[in-house]
């Protein structure tokens, strides 16, 4: 393993003067390659910006993120989008996905803005689906998913592109606990099989123990940082 994601120093501030608000306060974070870490947090903590600026979405108002040893602050737009594209994978706690559109072809999108080819594009799409167990239900669409299918769909869309790092946003807030457990136990095969660098947000403490590290945000600091329990994860 080594350094992947490095912040030094990054602040965030959103507004003006009297009305500024220091989102993130002069944080210095390092995420190691194949690393799970959580990422917890009160909201307004800072934790969700923080996400916004490790997946390309937003810039730091001052200090500097590497991504792999690359400055990503000295990027043009077009080329943070393209690290977004082609590193990164985002699932989030609403899913996502495009309601009229099937399985397959929600998992391919990420491969169709990379202008793959259809054929080979499916096949990896396939692939996807049979890496998060839904094999079988390519042609439906997410009216006929349960929650805990539809997260797996988003999910099998984050990896068709084999990128470096998942960033997932509260990932289980909309399942039950027995469909959380089996999303959480999915994501954490992908981290010790793929080696897949895995950030998530979440604010349940019982989540958070199946990463390997746990960060908290309170008011725009990294408030402390420490291995997670073993509990969930030994499961």
């Amino acid at each position: 393993m080594g350094a992947l994601i490095q912040l030094e120093q990054v602040a965030k501030v959103y507004g003006k003067g009297q009305a500024a608000v220091n989102a993130l306060d002069r944080i210095d974070l390092i995420i190691q390659r194949g690393e799970f870490v959580a990422v917890m947090g009160p909201s307004g903590s800072g934790k969700s910006t923080c996400m916004n600026i490790l997946g390309c979405l937003d810039t730091p108002s001052r200090g500097v993120y590497r991504f792999g040893g690359v400055d990503v602050g000295a990027l043009t737009r077009d080329q943070r989008a393209l690290l977004r594209r082609n590193y990164l994978g985002f699932v989030f706690q609403g899913f996502n996905l495009l309601s009229r559109t099937s399985a397959l072809e929600n998992v391919e999108l990420p491969l169709i803005y990379r202008g793959m080819p259809i054929r080979q594009r499916r096949e990896r799409a396939r692939e996807a689906l049979a890496a998060v167990g839904l094999t079988g239900w390519e042609q439906h669409n997410p009216a006929e998913l349960s929650g805990g299918q539809q997260q797996r769909v988003a999910i099998a869309r984050a990896i068709v592109s084999d990128p470096d790092v998942l960033l997932a946003d509260e990932p289980t807030g909309n399942l039950d606990s027995a469909r959380s457990r089996e999303i959480m136990d999915l994501i954490t095969r992908f981290n010790q099989e793929r080696g897949l660098t895995i950030i998530m947000v979440t604010h349940e403490a019982d989540m958070a123990a199946y990463a390997r590290r746990r960060i908290d945000f309170v008011d725009g600091r990294i408030a402390g940082a420490a291995d997670a329990p073993s509990g969930a994860r030994n499961k």
